[in-house]
């Protein structure tokens, strides 16, 4: 250890900090892409077992088309891609190449050798340069299968991806999409990196990035009715397809699998990524136009610091009334903070809720004296033993407002948009909950939504993440559904709330909030992160690591009944969370290395 850090310090002494961080994220880079190939190489499909695929007669056998614009494709690339087709353990597919490189394509002969080796691959000529989308759409004019597949000229299929696709469309015949799990290939082909390990189908998330991307199946129905590619949105044509898709598709199926292998530089993310820009823009011109098709045109679409990463902003024409409750004991100068984060909101049309319960000193009472003197705020009282729960549900009954806004006394907004940023996600009809993103005073993550089976029963990922860290495929940064956030900080649609009988008086203080989100969700609602509403999050990092006899027993007695209410996800899986990846850790580290 010592030798490592005299390195670190001379390399700091020599070229500074910026050269030692850089150094830092190579190693452990190095070291990622070592243990993920020790992963793939554990993983790897046996020869019995792709023979097996091969001999497997499923009852339902379509043709896949597999549609390749190409441009000027390396050759090595071209028959590497072509091979990784043919020995594909699914047989029954074409491929439909697309040659836009112009009069004078340097990769003719190539086509030419293996149209005539396989009568499964066509080829269209154009004799004329095409872009991407008039590329694409050439190759798909010439498919005849019932599902498209989409491969780019350079990559890689692992033999058992057609497979693994064939195989969803037999178990669930009401599949209309696919799309699976994917990592890179460095471009001798030797080192995988990068592995991209997605949730199941997640709406907002969609909306954020175009995390489907690769292998991406559709059904050719589907294909029909959108009409194929738009040259529009070049750039991001592929991200303007899926987007229209997923709008007139009911059955969207994520299999956990790396099937495609991404050609890239180990160094790629070193490339300028400015030189894309209307590669980027055109992705906010086609998730405008795809709010638009839905019906949803109050919104605004911006680029984040991550390039690809989208914001959607919700405009309010009129503030619903939202009734922000807080349950409060002493801990006068928290209440303060957080009284005083709401006043300097943007938010105007709102109540606040004090539920007072059992505090002992007396300069908080005479702080609530003051505080019933404002029109906004209502101080309740109650009397019992503390159970989070049901505290909560007594506050609602005072509450007049469309919206319940949960809040902890130990919170302060950081942003005057931060109430805005949770109404407008909240208002959407498909939405139950919607949380935001909170840091500890030192600006490390407390929340960033929730993962069932994290840490055993339900764990925050990204905890304890530095503040400037976008996360896993820049997840931190991205609206999207989880499938529950904190009651730290939590709005609720008041009629959603009351669908689902409220908090579970049962769970005193463990999981009352997840508990919550899962009755949401198990009735077909959606709850959203939105990391643009943010606020600090005064609690300790250490609370709960001293756990006295009492409540230690407490918490034994909650965690059994929430695993026994909620034992069907806690065996699958909790489907915004890849089962690739660890439950023991936060940071969304890879499972089995």
């Amino acid at each position: 250890m010592g030798s490592y850090l005299n390195k670190a310090l001379i390399l700091y002494k020599k070229y500074g900090i910026k050269y030692l961080i850089k150094s830092c994220i190579k190693k452990i880079l190095k070291y990622d892409i070592k243990q993920y190939n020790k992963l793939c190489e554990k993983k790897k499909l046996s020869n019995k077992e792709l023979e097996l695929q091969r001999t497997t007669d499923f009852c339902y056998s379509p043709i896949i088309s597999i549609v390749v614009p190409l441009y000027k494709t390396p050759a090595i690339f071209l028959r590497e891609m072509i091979e990784s087709i043919i020995n594909q353990t699914y047989q029954n597919w074409e491929l439909c190449l697309s040659d836009g490189s112009g009069k004078d394509s340097p990769i003719k002969e190539v086509l030419k050798e293996y149209k005539e080796k396989d009568r499964r691959i066509k080829v269209v000529y154009t004799g004329e340069q095409l872009k991407i989308s008039d590329n694409t759409n050439k190759a798909l004019e010439i498919a005849t299968g019932d599902f498209i597949a989409f491969v780019d000229h350079d990559d890689l299929l692992t033999p058992d991806a057609l497979f693994e696709c064939i195989k969803v469309i037999n178990e669930i015949p009401t599949t209309q999409l696919i799309y699976s799990d994917e990592d890179k290939i460095t471009m001798d082909g030797k080192k995988y990196f990068q592995p991209h390990f997605k949730p199941d189908y997640n709406k907002d998330l969609l909306n954020s990035t175009n995390y489907f991307c690769h292998f991406f199946v559709v059904d050719k129905k589907i294909v029909d009715i959108t009409g194929g590619l738009d040259a529009k949105y070049d750039g991001a044509q592929d991200y303007d397809f899926v987007l229209r898709c997923t709008e007139i598709s009911q059955n969207i199926y994520h299999i956990p699998k790396v099937l495609y292998h991404w050609r890239a530089h180990m160094d790629s993310t070193a490339e300028n990524p400015e030189s894309k820009m209307y590669a980027f823009e055109a992705g906010v011109n086609a998730l405008k136009a795809h709010y638009s098709r839905i019906g949803i045109d109050n919104v605004e679409v911006t680029q984040t610091k991550c390039l690809g990463v989208y914001r959607t902003h919700y405009l309010i024409d009129k503030e619903p009334y939202v009734s922000i409750i807080i349950p409060n004991k002493d801990h006068i100068d928290d209440l303060k903070k957080c009284l005083r984060s709401i006043e300097n909101t943007d938010y105007r049309n709102y109540e606040i809720i004090i539920i007072e319960n059992n505090s002992n000193k007396e300069t908080t009472f005479e702080f609530y004296n003051i505080l019933k003197k404002e029109e906004k705020i209502k101080v309740v009282y109650w009397e019992g033993e503390f159970n989070y729960s049901a505290i909560n549900n007594m506050g609602v009954k005072y509450a007049k407002g469309e919206y319940f806004l949960f809040l902890n006394n130990d919170t302060e907004m950081i942003d005057s948009q931060c109430i805005h940023e949770l109404v407008g996600f909240c208002m959407r009809s498909d939405v139950g909950a919607v949380g935001a993103r909170l840091y500890y005073e030192d600006h490390s993550i407390q929340h960033a939504g929730v993962i069932i089976g994290l840490g055993g029963v339900a764990g925050h990922i990204f905890l304890n993440t530095p503040d400037d860290n976008v996360g896993y495929f820049a997840r931190i940064i991205s609206q999207q559904n989880y499938s529950a956030v904190t009651a730290a900080c939590m709005l609720v649609k008041k009629e959603v709330f009351e669908e689902v009988g409220g908090f579970d008086e049962e769970l005193k203080v463990a999981f009352n909030d997840v508990d919550l989100c899962l009755k949401m969700r198990s009735r077909g609602y959606l709850i959203v992160y939105n990391p643009y509403s943010e606020l600090y999050h005064f609690e300790s990092k250490s609370r709960g690591s001293d756990l006295s006899p009492g409540k230690a027993n407490r918490l034994k007695k909650e965690t059994e009944l929430f695993e026994k209410k909620w034992e069907n996800i806690l065996r699958i899986g909790d489907p915004y969370y890849n089962k690739n990846l660890t439950l023991d850790s936060f940071e969304c580290g890879l499972r089995g290395v």
